[in-house]
């Protein structure tokens, strides 16, 4: 991608730079911990440890057909996508193995859902934002060998920058199988209607750090009720949040539970 190019994403374009915004300077008041005195529990939320002890993915029912999926501009078109592994500004620093296009695809059932989601905001003057969806097996893949082969960090001091490329995987913010590639997953955050800009909820996206966990509470009260919000409304139309990302969401009720696919992202695979 070239810097500074727009890219269309189905309902606006959306600029995405290989740089990036400018992330060193929010890492700057970014705290290391999320102790915080006196903090009411968080809603129950999936461990994002479970299944991630070890790094060589065992792939069972891997599959290519994309005939249960959907591009989600065409059934949600007021969302947001910037598709952050089609771009270079992600925590690797090169575009990701299987993504062909800057495009969101969903299961049909996971679309209908966020549907909901996305009408439920919009009356509170929020749109939502996508960075990445489904998943294919080549991208994890692609994450796997970057941590046990590839010593390349130059994406560390914007990404993960209080920890070893390794701990990623054990600490769980990179899994060895992806509920993304089940197709079923969705990462995002919220727009304010108003203004156009991101809710700030507290820490960047894809920001791996004790600071992005759902429930800490070392931010402000306005961050962590944003956070909430949109939690709340995730859950309400049957998503289930992790322990270790306020981005991330799984369809609890998801269409294909133990299947793990591999076709690109690419509307143009959908249509054939």
């Amino acid at each position: 991608m070239e810097s500074g190019k727009w890219h269309e994403t189905g309902a606006l374009e959306v600029p995405v730079s290989d740089a990036g915004p400018a992330f060193p300077e929010m890492l700057r008041w970014i705290p290391r911990t999320c102790k915080k005195q006196g903090a009411p529990p968080a809603p129950a939320q999936r461990s994002c440890q479970k299944g991630c002890k070890q790094m060589r993915a065992d792939y069972t029912n891997e599959q290519t057909d994309p005939s249960g999926f959907i591009l989600l501009a065409d059934y949600v078109p007021q969302i947001v996508q910037e598709i952050r592994y089609y771009s270079t500004y992600n925590f690797i620093g090169d575009r990701i193995d299987g993504y062909e296009e800057p495009c969101a695809l969903l299961t049909i059932e996971a679309a209908r859902a966020l549907k909901s989601v996305s009408s439920e905001l919009s009356v509170k003057g929020y749109r939502l934002k996508v960075f990445d969806a489904y998943r294919p097996v080549r991208a994890v893949r692609h994450f796997v060998l970057w941590g046990i082969e590839d010593q390349d960090v130059r994406m560390k001091p914007y990404f993960y920058p209080d920890l070893e490329k390794q701990e990623l995987f054990a600490r769980g913010y990179i899994a060895s199988q992806s509920s993304h590639s089940r197709g079923s997953a969705i990462d995002l955050t919220l727009l304010e209607m108003q203004t156009g800009k991101e809710v700030d909820m507290g820490s960047p996206y894809d920001l791996f750090s004790e600071i992005s966990h759902p429930d800490c509470r070392n931010i402000s009260d306005e961050q962590y009720e944003n956070r909430m919000l949109l939690q709340k409304a995730m859950i309400r139309s049957g998503f289930v949040p992790i322990d270790c990302e306020w981005w991330h969401f799984s369809l609890a009720e998801e269409p294909y539970p133990e299947t793990y696919f591999d076709f690109p992202v690419s509307s143009q695979y959908l249509k054939r």
